[in-house]
């Protein structure tokens, strides 16, 4: 079995599903220490003069929060809400894309509630892109599995917590901790992920990548599946 981790995302980009898509288990990591400016609360999307950033303010807490520890700040209200903003910027510029209003009203839905506790809001949008672009990969989440360790040490943990084989990595920051050889001594392969950007028709001229997924998904629909996964590259495997 193939196991993925990363930290929840707001609005999760290509490169996220992919990693998601390509495992057996995808664990998405809770309670890991809250990262200010990285994509736990935010996310960008395209409007008219280019890419922008939805950002879910959040409630002031202690450096050691942890994700699932982070609560949103919902002190302003009506038209000056984050969730107003958010649903007013996605259906000011997206309301033209051919399939916008096949998703809006679920999208809507979504913009229509108070949420408080950042992990649910941004499970609710994993959920969402997993719904609409076919994805049939359980997740779980690293706070059920009482992990030990930092880095390596948590991740092999994990592996063996899950009964995993291989252990499936982002080409990003990882490779600077990750520990291949130390996989190896516990019995667990590593996978790099390679994943190369699929184009596809935007609206507002040169096309953008490393947007959320509504972007992909409210330009093309039903053909979302096949542009993201239909060019999927094999694994690469190091043990």
């Amino acid at each position: 079995m193939i196991v993925a981790a990363h930290q929840p995302h707001y609005l999760p980009w290509l490169g996220y599903l992919d990693k998601l898509a390509k495992a057996d288990l995808f664990v998405v990591m809770d309670d890991l220490q809250y990262e200010a400016q990285n994509f736990q609360n935010r996310q960008r999307v395209k409007i008219n003069s280019g890419a922008t950033w939805l950002t879910v303010p959040l409630a002031h807490g202690s450096q050691s929060d942890r994700i699932c520890d982070k609560r949103i700040d919902n002190g302003a209200t009506g038209k000056h809400s984050w969730t107003h903003r958010h649903w007013q910027t996605l259906e000011t510029h997206y309301r033209r894309a051919p399939y916008f209003a096949k998703y809006a009203d679920e999208v809507r839905d979504i913009y229509s509630r108070t949420w408080t506790s950042l992990l649910e809001l941004d499970m609710r949008m994993l959920d969402l892109a997993r719904t609409w672009l076919g994805i049939k990969v359980p997740i779980i989440r690293s706070s059920g599995l009482a992990l030990q360790g930092q880095k390596t040490d948590r991740l092999v943990d994990m592996c063996k917590k899950v009964g995993a084989r291989a252990y499936l990595s982002g080409g990003g920051g990882s490779h600077s901790y990750l520990d291949v050889e130390q996989f190896g001594r516990a019995g667990v392969g590593v996978i790099w992920q390679h994943f190369e950007h699929p184009r596809y028709p935007q609206r507002y001229g040169s096309f953008v990548s490393h947007l959320g997924f509504f972007d992909l998904v409210f330009n093309v629909g039903p053909n979302a599946h096949a542009a993201l996964f239909d060019r999927m590259h094999p694994l690469e495997v190091w043990r």
